[in-house]
């Protein structure tokens, strides 16, 4: 993989992060809050994971297609979520993590197969 390629993966990894906490994060701090306070909240947390994810596909365009930018994507998103899950919202692990990421991986493998 060439170094374009890492800092894109890298990019996507903490855009994906950081948009956990935008999408579910007001689920677990917030319950009780307005829901206007809470989209403004995760919007002002959201520009955040633009600001990485946009430069992230235009610096992997370089060197993937975009199918290929968009399965890796969505394999960082599982890789990134599932952690969240667990660890900061407390959910338990379950079998069908595995089953998603099979296939995710599955998708990984098809879309880069030359």
């Amino acid at each position: 993989m060439s170094n374009i390629s890492w800092v894109t993966v890298g990019m996507l990894c903490a855009s994906n992060l950081v948009m956990a906490f935008a999408w579910y994060g007001h689920l677990k701090n917030m319950q009780n809050a307005p829901l206007w306070k809470v989209v403004l909240i995760s919007w002002f947390i959201a520009i955040f994971e633009y600001a990485l994810m946009i430069p992230a596909n235009r610096i992997g365009h370089r060197t993937m297609t975009l199918e290929q930018l968009k399965i890796t994507q969505e394999a960082i998103s599982l890789l990134i979520f599932i952690p969240f899950s667990v660890v900061f919202m407390k959910s338990p692990i379950t079998w069908n993590y595995f089953a998603a990421m099979i296939c995710i991986m599955g998708a990984v493998y098809f879309i880069f197969r030359t």
